[in-house]
């Protein structure tokens, strides 16, 4: 249940380069793992004697965005995001176009849940999982017998 995020390339001189303007320091990969830019997202895991219960932040998706899909024993939670704008001036020219594509996943492992019966919902760009755990089977005491009685005969 760990994510492993990828750290940019090493800048040493972040700050010493003079053809590199403030702006294009703060928006380059060096701060991409502390901005968020590894496409993954936060969730909040509980467990009762029942169920885990998973809470996963995605704001501004769609449950139409969101694909969850368990493959024993892998839960994943995949959300896509395609997000276009477009603005035109009278003359029919471009004046801004901004295009963001980003594929946001997480993959847990999880043993001994009732894959059949996994209830999701989203509200306010939370969602919630409730993943059922596999009810044990209780166990039963096996009496000995004695050897004069009809026990088990091996032949």
């Amino acid at each position: 249940m760990f994510d492993l995020v990828p750290f940019g390339k090493r800048r040493d001189d972040v700050f010493g380069a003079m053809a590199k303007s403030l702006h294009d320091v703060f928006n380059d990969e060096f701060f991409g793992p502390v901005t968020g830019s590894a496409l993954s997202f936060r969730t909040d895991i509980r467990e009762s004697e029942q169920a885990y219960l998973i809470e996963a932040e995605l704001p501004g998706f769609s449950k139409d965005d969101i694909d969850i899909d368990y493959a024993s024993p892998y839960l994943t939670i995949k959300a896509v995001r395609k997000e276009e704008k477009s603005g035109e001036n009278s003359q029919q020219q471009v004046v801004r176009r901004e295009r963001r594509y980003g594929e946001y996943v997480r993959r847990f492992y999880v043993q001994d849940i009732n894959g059949d019966d996994i209830r999701a919902s989203l509200k306010d760009g939370l969602l919630m999982l409730e993943v059922p755990k596999r009810q044990k089977a209780a166990g039963k005491r096996i009496e000995i017998q004695d050897p004069g009685n009809s026990g088990p005969q091996l032949q």
